[in-house]
């Protein structure tokens, strides 16, 4: 039975889009992180605010499927349905992790691969008695693959396709929830507006008495990574540019078009950058005892 007090907080999106930023922050004005979290490293010196029970469900999931976070391909066609046997094994799990948490007033939930994988967590949230909502990071493609190479070696090609997958996820699974875009370089500017806009669009008192600890967290060293307009003039009337614009504003408070996106991303799952990131991931970033499951996997183009 749902219950008024018990709410929880997905923090959703792009992996390197400020996700652990708004997770912190969230945390610093009254929400609950779980136990047990991923440290800092050098790609996230202030921590990552994501807790390792969830990243190990998530990742032993994804690699009964042959994927993994760098998949670039849709989830419809690389994971089971919440309904199949493995779908309900796997909502189990999560619920016996949240099950920890039922106490909690307000709970904060961070994990990368959780994007591709909603149907089972919400699933699993409103199995254990959570009023779920979201809140969804935005940043630019650009910065987000320029961290991504420096971290990773992603090429391009990849992390576009990712960028678009990981923003369409989140646009599509969170139409139905209490939501909002929170776009990476406004947080830092002005954490209290921000904050407040969350507030207001969750309905969620989220008042702050540590404001001396956000602002010191809240570094401009933070975004490592700043777009180039000129490499983004370049790319104007690209699909990953025309996103990123609807979605920038949608951090603004406009509209978001939902047709619009989806038929983007659509149109650049079919091109022939998409067909180059499914490869690249097979070869780069898929451990070889899986590639053989997804080389029969339906590629997605």
């Amino acid at each position: 039975m749902l219950q008024d007090n018990r709410r929880l907080i997905f923090v959703l999106g792009m992996g390197r889009s400020g996700t652990s930023a708004i997770t912190r922050v969230l945390s610093f004005c009254g929400g609950s992180l779980p136990k047990r979290l991923l440290g800092a490293n050098e790609g996230n010196p202030t921590g990552h605010w994501e807790p390792l029970d969830a990243l190990k469900l998530n990742e032993t999931f994804l690699r009964r499927q042959g994927s993994n976070w760098y998949d670039p391909r849709l989830p419809g066609l690389t994971h089971g349905n919440v309904d199949s046997p493995d779908g309900q094994a796997f909502v189990s799990q999560i619920a016996t992790f949240l099950q920890d948490y039922v106490n909690e007033p307000l709970l904060l939930i961070k994990e990368p691969r959780i994007t591709a994988l909603t149907e089972f967590w919400f699933s699993a949230a409103r199995r254990v008695g959570f009023r779920i909502a979201a809140v969804i990071a935005v940043r630019h493609p650009a910065e987000v693959a320029a961290s991504l190479a420096t971290r990773d070696g992603v090429p391009i090609e990849l992390s576009d396709t990712l960028w678009l997958k990981y923003n369409l996820l989140a646009e599509q699974c969170t139409r139905e929830l209490p939501r909002i875009f929170v776009e990476y370089p406004n947080l830092l500017a002005d954490w209290k507006r921000e904050i407040s806009r969350i507030s207001r669009a969750l309905a969620i008192d989220l008042t702050s008495t540590r404001d001396q600890e956000i602002a010191a967290f809240l570094s401009p060293d933070l975004r490592r990574q700043r777009a180039s307009t000129s490499a983004e003039d370049l790319r104007a009337g690209t699909p990953i540019v025309r996103v990123y614009r609807a979605l920038s504003m949608a951090a603004r408070d406009a509209t978001i078009s939902r047709t619009e996106i989806h038929s983007l991303v659509s149109a650049h799952m079919r091109s022939i950058e998409a067909e180059t990131a499914v490869e690249q991931f097979r070869k780069r970033f898929l451990p070889a005892t899986f590639q053989a499951a997804a080389a029969t996997a339906d590629p997605g183009r």
